[in-house]
């Protein structure tokens, strides 16, 4: 079977998240907006090389996917200790929590296939419903 082509939106949604679950946060809670200031840590990310296996990706796509991320504001790169770090914005867990249904209709057997043998993520069981 010829391997698909996902662009970087779809490898946006896997990353975005990603970066939620890190957070261990019930992104569909009610009142979640009030209470994100709280819940985002300010000093917790994830590797690039995280993200780079996340999206089972290479470096050049996965560079593309971040700095569209961050141009739009949903997460922040931040170098420490010789690494980049990704970290999640609030505008990063608001627009996810919005487009997750849509990115899941829109690229379903993406997603399928992307999770294939490590089963659906959390977020995409949720809207497999």
């Amino acid at each position: 079977m010829p391997r698909s082509y996902k662009d970087f939106k779809i490898y946006g949604c896997f990353t975005l998240n990603r970066l939620v679950s890190e957070l261990g946060i019930d992104l569909y809670q009610e009142g979640l907006e009030e209470k994100l200031d709280r819940l985002l840590p300010s000093e917790h990310g994830i590797s690039k090389e995280e993200v780079k296996h996340e999206i089972m990706s290479n470096h050049f796509m996965t560079n593309k996917v971040l700095e569209n991320l961050q141009e739009e504001g949903l997460v922040e790169i931040r170098q420490r200790e010789g690494r980049y770090e990704v970290v999640i914005t609030k505008a990063g867990v608001l627009y996810i929590r919005k487009y997750n249904e849509f990115f899941f209709q829109l690229y379903e057997e993406q997603i399928r296939q992307h999770y294939r043998y490590r089963g659906l993520p959390t977020w995409a069981r949720t809207m497999d419903k």
